[in-house]
């Protein structure tokens, strides 16, 4: 089959249900993976062209640190404190400024998302990659922005769930602010000229949402749609990634204007996927990350292979995302390069 379409044009293409030429795979390479495996890494991108640009092979020249890393703490610009661990791995919040009281929110610090980029030079980069054909693409950073997760780290998990149910005065004004907050900076992305905005918020678990349907429908729902349908009235595709299963609320994601989502093959199964989301919401498959550091490569084709089988098709709505850690073997690491090349490429499904 005679490739017709470009990159940019086939991974539209598979969000809108345009019948891509090809299933797209988004490929996450941590700086964890890049210092255990180094130059063997580089070694295996370079065998699989199509998935590895020089971007991604670039920072394998990246200086991994050097004798024993003691813990790193430091402040977000909206005085969450985080702890990190392990060098390459993002850590979590271990500080939260109304973990104990509400007191603090009259002088809670918000951010300006004027000044916590370049814009200049992101309006640049834009522009030059527009002009070389490439997608553009505009994000909410994990540890700096984000809706449910910036709230979650205000409040500590467990107060902001209770929040939730027992909705007090002050959860409508925190979610205000952190809602006004990320409507200036998705605004701030739109006039950059992006194609894509992705966000990200983990409210799933392993067998459902954190929250009853509900819940979400009544919380959370309303905020997340004044930011997705901002995106599509403009034009512009909205990437929602959540950890966990929410097959309970595809259809308000859908109605709250998102583009893709990332289910996760472990908590969703391959079957729920294909029932909950096929033909209804692209569906970027999460490759089971939990087997991934023990299985062989074998039992990685197979899944791709049931992946493609089940929740394709020639219409669109499929893109893989593959994001190993550290501690899965490089062969596997390969096994998901090599199975993308034999199911999804033009022709293969």
């Amino acid at each position: 089959m005679a490739i017709t379409l470009s990159e940019k044009e086939n991974f539209i293409c598979a969000i809108e249900f345009r019948q891509p030429e090809w299933i797209p795979i988004v490929f996450e390479i941590h700086d964890a993976v890049i210092w255990r495996y180094g130059s063997k890494l580089r070694d295996m991108m370079l065998r699989h062209p199509l998935i590895f640009g020089h971007e991604l092979l670039d920072r394998i020249n990246n200086t991994p640190p050097s004798g024993r890393v003691e813990e790193h703490r430091f402040f977000d610009s909206w005085s969450c404190e985080w702890l990190e661990v392990e060098p390459g791995i993002i850590g979590h919040v271990v500080g939260h400024p109304l973990a104990e009281s509400w007191a603090p929110l009259q002088s809670l610090h918000v951010p300006d998302p004027v000044l916590q980029r370049d814009w200049i030079n992101i309006r640049k980069q834009t522009a030059a990659a527009r002009d070389r054909g490439e997608l553009v693409h505009g994000y909410m950073n994990v540890i700096e922005d984000g809706f449910f997760d910036r709230l979650q780290f205000l409040r500590g998990l467990d107060n902001i769930l209770m929040d939730f149910l027992d909705r007090p005065p002050e959860l409508d004004e925190l979610m205000a602010k952190v809602l006004d907050y990320n409507l200036r900076l998705i605004q701030l992305w739109l006039d950059a000229g992006i194609d894509i905005m992705h966000f990200h918020g983990d409210i799933g678990m392993q067998n459902g949402l954190m929250m009853s349907p509900a819940t979400f429908r009544a919380v959370l729902k309303p905020a997340y749609a004044r930011m997705f349908q901002t995106c599509r009235q403009a034009g512009v595709h909205v990437m929602y990634s959540s950890d966990g299963n929410l097959l309970e609320i595809v259809d308000d994601l859908i109605e709250s204007g998102a583009s893709c989502h990332d289910p996760q093959v472990r908590a969703c199964t391959i079957d729920g996927i294909a029932k909950t989301y096929k033909g209804k919401l692209c569906a970027m498959v999460d490759i089971d990350e939990q087997m991934l550091p023990f299985c062989k490569p074998q039992d990685i084709h197979d899944q791709v292979r049931d992946i493609v089988a089940e929740i394709g098709s020639p219409q669109g709505g499929l893109m893989l995302f593959a994001s190993p850690t550290k501690d899965v073997p490089l062969d596997n690491i390969e096994a998901i390069c090599t199975a993308w090349e034999k199911y999804c490429l033009p022709g293969q499904f």
